[in-house]
Order: structure tokens, then C-alpha cells, then sequence
């Protein structure tokens, strides 16, 4: 959430950060909103310091054998009038409060112009794209074909875009989860925790799912949902916290499940577990101070990036432009992934940095070294990697002419020696 302080200096900054983001200017009807929200906080004020005022009168008054009638009444009217206005605050503030959580996070001055995916930038590639003397196939086929992955079943089940995995290939994907957080936690300094999956609506609210994107989630109760991802539990982790300055950053990775609706995205990707409802994914999370958050967002790319290389898949590095950055982030790095059967990159992992955006709806600070009072924390979040994407670009490049899948080295000990996937 924005800082109502900050738009009250700033208004033109503001409206010309909605409109990096394509977005109508907002500014003028927050301030005017925000200068009657106050006016009525004033005017409660006020007439809460004149009832004291009266009620001492009225206690003097009494005290010397006076009438304090006039006064009784006139408290009485005050208390009245004192209720209707905190009322009316209460929901003035809900309107503010309501208003400003649907404003997009401001992009960072580095962010590139653009309105669609087709404008992000590439920073960098990474590996050899594979070549193949035969047409190779997408992961669905060789899944198919190998017997070790099934739609229709899943289908009949549960609907479109869900899978049946079996034998070495749901081996294969609990492989990836397992080494992807020995190298998180074994070598980078990331916390492994193993949150619910199921979250108050509270906690997205906290790190903007809510009430911005309340049709991508799936709804369990009066006010719980199932996460879209496990940056929800982990970001708040530390909800409503003062942390000292030594403890920062706090790194901490999970894998989970996560449920998408994929509202919107009818007829995209249909084909394969590319977007599923329901799927895996190694989350990274950091919480830091606004000094270092920059260089924790490199790191943390940097953590993601070294798994995809491990793994011996070509992959490139692009910047999301102003359109294609999410609602909390201020700056994203996508990690797209060579895939041969769709003979193009396609997004394994985006690792954002949201600055204080999410740590002003979680109400959480630290107390700095050396300084009076405390500031936001600066929260950061990535995949390291999706489970589900992964396996599928493990598939696509280590397959061979007759359908037989090769074990990148770094898993075969995840694999228990087995070094390749067939149909025996």
C-alpha cells in the first residue's frame, strides 16, 4: 500500500506513476477523500476535548452547589454528536483504506517503458540451446507416451488443467523440489518452512492478492483461501512485527502446493500442465532493510539462476517492462527457460521487489541501529524454481529420439541412481 503521506507531497508523482502503468489518475479524489477524512478526525478532536472540558464543569459546579444542568445537557449532546462522527471516521477511513489498497505499487526509475510482454528486455542468456537431429516433442507427448502422465484421468476427476503424474516422473518432480531447497537452505541461508496452505483473508490482503485479484483464488470459507503461492505465508511470517535491524534479512523458502483459478486465461496454454490449477513450486522470501533490498534482489535472482544451471538448462534473463509488472512489485526479473518442443523461452521464475508496499499492509517495521523510532521493512519474493515448469523443461531437453528421458546429473542421486526414464 501507498503512503497517503507521501501522495499528499506528491500528487503529480503519483498520477504520473499510474500512468507508467497505464492506469487513470488518482490523486486528486484520494486527497479530497483524505482532507475530509481529516476534517471529520479534527472536528471529532475538538469536540471530545470540549465534552471533557464540560464534564469537569459540571463536577466543579456540583462541587459549590451550583446548577449544571445547561452543562449535563450539553455533554449529553456532545457524547451524541461525538458517536455520529466516530462513525462516520470509521467509515471515511475504511473508504481511504479501501481506496488506496487498490492502488498499484510505483515502479522503479529503472523500469522500462511498455504495455505487454512482447516489450520486456533481455538482460542476458544463459547455456546452449540444444540441438536435435529429430523433431523433439512437448513434455505432454513424452509423458503420454511413457505412461507416466495422464490428463484424461485427472480430467474425469477434477476437471481441465489438472495431471496424473506417476512412476519416474512424479518421482522426477519430487526430486526438484528436494534439491532445489537443499541448495536454497544447504548453501544460500534460506529457512525452510512448511506453512499452511490455507490463509486468512487477512494474509493476502497483507501481500496484495486482496481485494485486487479475489477472482484468481480459490475461496474455502468465510475468510479463507488457498494460497496462488507461498509467498503469502512466508511474507507473513512477520505480519505485525517490530524487528531489530540485526535480524535482518530473514531468508526463508517453502514448497508447497498452490491453487490458481487462472482467471482470464481461457484457452492459453491449455495443452500440457503449463497452467494448472493446481501445482508445486520452491518459493523464495526475503525480508530486509530499504538499503540492501536492491542488492537482495539480485541475490535472490541470482539463487534461482544457479538452479537452472545445475540442471544444465539454457534460459534467459529479462526485466519486466511497466505493463507487465505485477501490482506489488516495483521491479521484476523473469527466468524464461529454453523449452525444445515449443522452440521457445517460456517463465520458470519471477523474483520481485516490492519495497515497502506490503510491509505498510502487514504493519511491519524494524528499529534501525543508531536512530529514534522504526521503518518499513522492504519485502522480496521469487520462485526457486516452479516444480512444475521445471520438470517439464527437464523433460523437453534431456529427451532422446525414442522417447526416453536422460536424469540431469546434479538429480540422479534425488533419483536413487536411476539415470534415465523409460517405459520398462
Amino acid at each position: 500500500m501507498l503512503d497517503i503521506k507521501w501522495i499528499r507531497e506528491n500528487p503529480d508523482a503519483l498520477d504520473a506513476a499510474l500512468a507508467r502503468r497505464k492506469a487513470e489518475p488518482a490523486a486528486a479524489a484520494l486527497l479530497a477523500l483524505d482532507a475530509e477524512h481529516r476534517a471529520v478526525q479534527t472536528e471529532t478532536q475538538e469536540l471530545q476535548a470540549r465534552r471533557n472540558e464540560a464534564a469537569k464543569a459540571i463536577g466543579k459546579a456540583k462541587s459549590k452547589g451550583e446548577d449544571a444542568d445547561d452543562l449535563i445537557r450539553e455533554v449529553a449532546e456532545l457524547k451524541s454528536t461525538v458517536q455520529d462522527l466516530e462513525v462516520k471516521e470509521r467509515e471515511m477511513h475504511a473508504e481511504l483504506e479501501s481506496g488506496l489498497s487498490v492502488l498499484p505499487n510505483v515502479l522503479k526509475d529503472d523500469v522500462p517503458a511498455g504495455a505487454t510482454e512482447d516489450e520486456n528486455i533481455e538482460i542476458r542468456s544463459v547455456g546452449t540451446i540444444p540441438e536435435f537431429t529429430f523433431t523433439p516433442k512437448e513434455h505432454y507427448q513424452l509423458g503420454e507416451d511413457l505412461g507416466m502422465m495422464d490428463f484424461e484421468t485427472a480430467a474425469n476427476m477434477s476437471g481441465s488443467r489438472f495431471v496424473v503424474t506417476s512412476g519416474l516422473i512424479a518421482r522426477l518432480e519430487r526430486a526438484l523440489a528436494a534439491f532445489m531447497l537443499d541448495v536454497h537452505t544447504g548453501e544460500k541461508g534460506y529457512l525452510e518452512v512448511s506453512p499452511p496452505v490455507m490463509v486468512r483473508d487477512k494474509a493476502l490482503y497483507g501481500t496484495s492478492q486482496l481485494p485486487k485479484f479475489e477472482e484468481d483464488l480459490y475461496r474455502t470459507g468465510e475468510d479463507q483461501y488457498l494460497i496462488p503461492t507461498a509467498e503469502v505465508p512466508l511474507t507473513n511470517l512477520v505480519r505485525e512485527s517490530i524487528l531489530s535491524e540485526d535480524e535482518l534479512p530473514k531468508r526463508f523458502t517453502a514448497h508447497t502446493l498452490c491453487f490458481r483459478s487462472e482467471a482470464g486465461s481461457a484457452g492459453k496454454d491449455t495443452a500440457g500442465m503449463l497452467r494448472q490449477h493446481q501445482f508445486a513450486k520452491v518459493e523464495l522470501v526475503s525480508i530486509t532493510t530499504p538499503e540492501k533490498s536492491d542488492e537482495e534482489h539480485e541475490r535472490m535472482t541470482a539463487c534461482a539462476e544457479d538452479i537452472l544451471q545445475r540442471l544444465g538448462l539454457a534460459y534467459r534473463v529479462v526485466v519486466l517492462c511497466s505493463g507487465d509488472t505485477g501490482f506489488g512489485a516495483r521491479k521484476t526479473y523473469d527466468l524464461e527457460a529454453w523449452l525444445p518442443g515449443q522452440q521457445t523461452y517460456r517463465e520458470i521464475s519471477s523474483c520481485s521487489t516490492c519495497g515497502d508496499f506490503q510491509a505498510r499492509r502487514m504493519k511491519t517495521r524494524y528499529r534501525p541501529e543508531g536512530e529514534k523510532g522504526n521503518r518499513y521493512v522492504h519485502t522480496l519474493n521469487g520462485s526457486g524454481l516452479a516444480v512444475g515448469r521445471t520438470l517439464i523443461a527437464v523433460m523437453e531437453n534431456y529427451q532422446e529420439e525414442d522417447g526416453t528421458i536422460g536424469i540431469p546429473e546434479a538429480l540422479v542421486p534425488y533419483m536413487g541412481g536411476v539415470e534415465r526414464i523409460s517405459k520398462k
